[in-house]
């Protein structure tokens, strides 16, 4: 192979990293002009990949499989079709393309294969560019997998990846998201946490701030920093109006940096008497210098290892006191984060904290506070619960089907098998997709769960008007709902969720605990089971209890802002005196 085509087969990768479709089409006409059969096939497929970044998937497919036709084992080709069946969310196909070519792809790169150039630096390239290949199928595999609602897969392929990516900056983006979904699946404490401290490599060039001048007064007005990309139309969002309203401005001053998007909910949530930083686009180094420059005391993150999390930025520790822990349902693992906040339902006193690297930090009540008011309109609930006209009940469940684990299944299972004549619906994006739908119905059928009485719905917009067709919701495990269950909870639908073992398995107990809904919390599979086969027994309960819901959840702990930030408050207060006596929380 000689050396040129390798040359540019890198600017191509390249270029196609930055996304810079006309560089890539460059490449591919230099290279067509190298002459020779295997430079055009080369030149053809530099060409799909262009047609590809530039959102052409069906010139991609075609312009690939014009190469494929000649030389059906072509690698760069292969990639395009399945990268464009990736596109246009044909799973299936573009899942087995991509498993065959990341297998031929590694089979490649064995030290034995035949094929390489001779010389070093030309092997070199050759297996950069390989390298290349497989770390771009690697992506397109894991957005498909997760798509699919298989968290594993994705999670695995994300792995991988990240021993591929170009720089740290991309690797470190691509484990804190690896880090993410392992969340969707039971994960013993040690290996949580070990896996999650194995993040603070990629940030080891990071030199923190010492923190030397900071004036320790324990009861001087604190200077609180919240940091996320979710000041924006975001699930988290609808926990946030707490912090930005109700706290006391005699004792705290609050700052938010904003690091995503803005639409209306950002806009909605800057009338808030705080100072607003947006950072947009700014590096993480640039975020913690105005963190440090503003003196804030207290750095509270609500993103975690979340997609485009500030972790980065908390690296740098440019406050006396950095939290995480609400956003995200287990440790960050990061070094610099001090206090990682729960509450005494999702972690009990007594509880195993080997997850955390954090000093875990209780809240006296509640971890979360509800408010939907400051991000959107909340419609009316059903007049009646939707059994009044089917006659019998129907169980369903909004959440990502991602966190639909073969335990959650089961249990489902069972619920339908006690009750022969209950219906179950399901709503998400993965039931968008036809492959998606079909992926999942295998999957059900696999479990030996009965399709003729389960409703698969896409996602929809106004999905809150349809709690009116669901008499009572079923809560995933081992990752349950958060915003899912307080939507659910405000629209009437009472949610039976199961207690788990761990921090993050527990959220749903702690929703319902605020709610001061504590008969629908279950211990264990067969309580879980019992429980929602009780409530489905009584109608005449579901219905009265439905039409009080709303007044119910609104005069409970789970909303009441204030008494929320009081106890918020409280706990800052007690971790700066700490910070003032002992230099750590």
């Amino acid at each position: 192979m000689a050396e040129e085509l390798l040359d540019w087969q890198l600017t191509c990768d390249r270029f196609a990293r930055e996304g810079d479709v006309r560089g890539m089409r460059a490449c591919a006409k230099e290279v067509r002009a190298l002459g020779g059969r295997e430079n055009a096939l080369e030149a053809r497929a530099m060409e799909a990949d262009a047609a590809l970044y530039g959102g052409d998937a069906e010139a991609a497919g075609a312009i690939a499989a014009a190469v494929l036709r000649e030389d059906a084992g072509h690698l760069h080709a292969r990639l395009a079709p399945a990268g464009a069946d990736s596109q246009t969310f044909a799973l299936q196909r573009a899942m087995e393309a991509l498993h065959a070519l990341i297998t031929d792809l590694d089979r490649d790169l064995l030290p034995y294969t035949q094929g390489k150039p001779r010389q070093a630096a030309a092997r070199e390239k050759w297996a950069r560019h390989r390298r290349a290949l497989l770390f771009r199928a690697l992506l397109f595999l894991a957005d498909d997998a997760y798509l699919a609602a298989a968290p594993e897969e994705a999670a695995a392929a994300l792995y991988r990846a990240t021993a591929l990516a170009p720089d740290a900056a991309m690797a470190a983006a691509l484990y804190s998201k690896y880090l993410f979904l392992r969340n969707y699946r039971a994960q013993a404490d040690e290996q949580k946490r070990a896996e999650a401290e194995a993040f603070g490599a990629f940030l080891a060039g990071v030199s923190p701030y010492r923190q030397e001048h900071v004036l320790r007064v324990p009861e001087r007005r604190l200077r609180i920093g919240y940091l996320s990309r979710d000041f924006r139309l975001h699930a988290m969002a609808y926990f946030l109006a707490p912090f930005l309203r109700d706290f006391t401005p005699e004792a705290f001053s609050v700052y938010v940096y904003a690091t995503g998007p803005v639409d209306d909910v950002t806009r909605r949530l800057r009338r808030f008497p705080v100072q607003w930083r947006d950072v947009r686009g700014r590096s993480a180094h640039t975020c913690a210098r105005l963190i440090a420059e503003d003196q804030i005391d207290i750095l509270v993150d609500f993103s975690g290892h979340t997609q485009d999390n500030a972790l980065p930025t908390l690296a740098y520790h440019a406050a006396p006191v950095q939290l995480s822990g609400l956003g995200y349902v287990a440790t960050t693992g990061l070094a610099a984060v001090d206090g990682f906040l729960v509450d005494g339902v999702t972690m009990p006193l007594g509880a195993s904290e080997a997850a955390f690297s954090e000093r875990v930090v209780r809240l006296p009540h509640c971890q979360f506070c509800y408010a939907p008011g400051a991000v959107r309109e909340m419609p009316e609930e059903a007049a009646d619960i939707p059994y009044r006209r089917n006659g019998f009940v129907t169980f369903g469940s909004f959440n990502n089907l991602a966190k639909l684990s073969d335990e959650t299944l089961l249990c489902w299972r069972a619920i339908l098998e006690a009750l022969p004549e209950s219906r179950l619906v399901l709503k998400g994006k993965t039931l968008s997709v036809p492959d998606g739908r079909a992926l999942f119905r295998a999957r059900l059928r696999t479990l030996g769960l009965p399709l003729g009485r389960i409703e698969l719905r896409p996602f929809s917009a106004h999905y809150l008007e349809e709690y009116a067709d669901i008499d009572i919701a079923l809560d995933p495990t081992p990752y349950t709902g958060g915003l899912t269950t307080c939507e659910a909870l405000f629209m009437g639908v009472p949610v039976v969720t199961l207690r788990g073992t761990t921090h993050g398995s527990r959220f749903g107990a702690s929703l319902l605990k605020a709610a001061d809904l504590p008969e629908l919390i279950a211990e264990n599979e067969m309580d879980y089971v019992k429980k929602a086969c009780a409530l489905a027994r009584h109608p005449d309960l579901l219905a009265k209890n439905h039409r009080r819901m709303r007044a119910h959840l609104r005069a409970s702990r789970l909303m009441d802002a204030k008494a929320y930030m009081q106890d918020v408050e409280r706990t800052y207060r007690a971790l700066w005196r700490a910070y003032c006596r002992t230099g750590s929380i």
